[in-house]
């Protein structure tokens, strides 16, 4: 064994140099083809730095014709060994077991020929492009029905806030118009009772047609008034506050039949 430094050979005495041993870290790069659990042809590469230790460079020089290919079949047997024990899905998620596997393997295998395993790396799993192109697929499929589902909820809540939003509406609606009757009623009854105090004689009947036919001629005027009222028909009738009031008569006897 000759170390680096300057050396001296006999050639008449037939001494010739055997061979070099290099004693920096070295890679071999291995891709292994293994179906899966689910029969799945994936490609596996398998990155493996090793160098040789120091004080074992005549096993390491002599033992092995081929390093590479001698520890390529390790890693081959390894992977396809450990490779059919996963799913498809699972293989990528335990790439780091997978490397830790192949190193303790080689380590024990390699380190009797005088080879130290510095580190293995699984570096590509790389299915065939039909089952990536699936892989998609379905992944794509999830989120999409994932995204219906979210919508769906989101519709359902637009849904139901506004129904809540339309009950309140009308029940302030309804408030409104209550409290509307009630201020018409009330100013009517004062209009009434002001009208009799300061006029002796009238009776109630009189001063409410006098004031429906008052109103009547009110909305006449306003409908008049609008742009796109360009024909107003008036019913020619002398007792138009009789008529009045019996409509208003026959419209209370009718809401009073509905109740009961």
């Amino acid at each position: 064994m000759a170390y680096p430094g300057c050396h001296i050979l006999n050639p008449f005495c037939g001494e010739n140099v055997r061979g070099y041993v290099s004693q920096r870290i070295q890679q071999v790069d291995v891709t292994c083809e293994s179906k899966t659990k689910d029969n799945v042809f994936v490609n596996v590469m398998v990155s493996v730095q090793y160098k040789v230790i120091h004080g074992s460079e005549f096993a390491a020089a002599y033992t092995l014709s081929d390093t590479r290919q001698q520890m390529t079949a390790y890693i081959f047997d390894v992977v396809r060994a450990i490779l059919p024990t996963y799913e498809l899905d699972n293989v990528f998620a335990a790439k780091d077991e997978m490397a830790v596997m192949v190193r303790e393997h080689l380590k024990k295998t390699m380190g009797e020929f005088g080879y130290e395993i510095i580190d293995a790396l699984v570096t590509e799993i790389d299915p065939d492009q039909k089952v990536k192109n699936a892989m998609n697929e379905i992944n794509t499929a999830q989120r999409l029905r994932e995204a219906t589902k979210d919508k769906s909820e989101a519709d359902k809540l637009i849904v139901v806030k506004q129904a809540e939003a339309e009950s309140e509406s009308k029940y302030l609606q309804g408030l409104g118009i209550a409290r509307q009757r009630q201020a018409i009623m009330k100013g009517l009854q004062e209009s009434v009772v002001s009208f009799s105090g300061h006029i002796p004689g009238t009776s109630a009947r009189t001063i409410m047609d006098m004031m429906m036919l008052t109103q009547y001629n009110d909305m006449i005027k306003d409908i008049g008034a609008q742009p796109k009222s360009n024909t107003i028909f008036i019913p020619d009738s002398v007792d138009m506050a009789g008529q009045m009031r019996n409509g208003v008569m026959q419209g209370n006897l009718s809401t009073a039949r509905m109740m009961r």
